[in-house]
């Protein structure tokens, strides 16, 4: 096997500590630099102002994108209160006159916690979000009205960790496609005083968090050194929250095939993990129906070759 096709056959996850002042393509760019392996992805857009984990998938593993891009999310976001801004964060132009902060820690507490469960959100207008096949922040840059309509998401905790006015460090355990900034300003809104976003640090994503996490500068050391696969997290850690199928030999090959194997029939509906004898992601496999009525795993996603 050419060392190219050994390249090829890597797979697995990179959990990277972000710093600001980049975007997530970037870190991309730097993956592809570094491993020589040109399949790289990230698995959700982290803002070039907000540091913290980004889920880097290398190889064959960019399939489990989808997968990973809707786990749920956690963020230390600082909101600074007392004016607001267009953007909804330290990047806008002011839209309020600065006002006095006539809020104790236990008010905002209140209003925090009105955000937790399921809620509308409506996107900040300086966003990536399309209205008529345009970007809302072109149209906002232009001048422009930009009319988003809400969407639904799921915020489950709600936590104040630091309270030193006018500055406020919430923890935010909440679905993809929240908008921390759209939080921080909808918080200024009900709190009266105004509110923008400030600081942003990712600290989860879907099961990975900062422990599981790499800092960039030290694995740009590692590409270097020729030593980066010590961080490479195999692909079938990835969706550890996932049930799993262990997948004999036989059952490896059919299944590699994109062919159904048989499902105990008391197995619960819904996806699993196909793993191999040796531990490695063969396949995500949907339970569905056979002719005959049984039960059977069909391949989504064949990782395995």
């Amino acid at each position: 096997m050419s060392s190219q096709d050994t390249k090829n056959a890597i797979s697995g996850v990179l959990v990277i500590d972000k710093p600001t002042g980049m975007t997530s393509h970037d870190v991309v760019n730097i993956v592809r630099r570094g491993t020589d392996i040109r399949r790289v992805g990230h698995t959700g857009t982290l803002d070039p102002r907000a540091s913290g984990v980004l889920v880097i998938l290398v190889g064959p593993a960019v399939r489990l994108s989808e997968y990973i891009s809707a786990s749920d999310k956690r963020y230390q976001a600082i909101i600074r209160m007392g004016t607001a801004t267009d953007t909804y964060d330290a990047e806008g132009s002011f839209t309020r006159e600065e006002t006095a902060i006539d809020v104790t820690e236990e008010q905002f507490e209140v209003e925090l916690k009105k955000f937790e469960g399921e809620i509308e959100q409506i996107p900040p207008p300086y966003s990536a979000v399309k209205v008529k096949g345009r970007k809302a922040y072109e149209m906002a840059r232009n001048g422009e009205e930009v009319e988003l309509e809400p969407r639904m998401i799921q915020v489950h905790h709600l936590e104040i960790l630091e309270w030193a006015t006018p500055e406020v460090v919430v923890d935010v355990h909440c679905s993809s496609g929240t908008y921390i900034r759209s939080l921080a300003n909808d918080l200024g809104e009900v709190l009266g005083c105004g509110a923008y976003l400030v600081g942003l640090r990712r600290t989860k994503n879907g099961r990975f968090s900062l422990r599981d996490s790499v800092p960039l500068r030290k694995l740009k050391e590692a590409f270097d050194a020729g030593d980066w696969y010590k961080y490479l997290i195999p692909a079938a850690e990835s969706l550890t929250d996932w049930p799993f199928v262990e997948l004999d030999p036989d059952q490896v090959e059919t299944v590699r095939h994109g062919h159904r194997i048989k499902a105990d029939p008391d197995t619960e509906p819904g996806m699993v993990r196909g793993i191999s004898t040796a531990g490695e992601l063969v396949a995500l496999l949907n339970l569905e129906e056979g002719e005959a009525g049984d039960l059977e795993w069909q391949p989504k996603k064949v990782f395995f070759s």
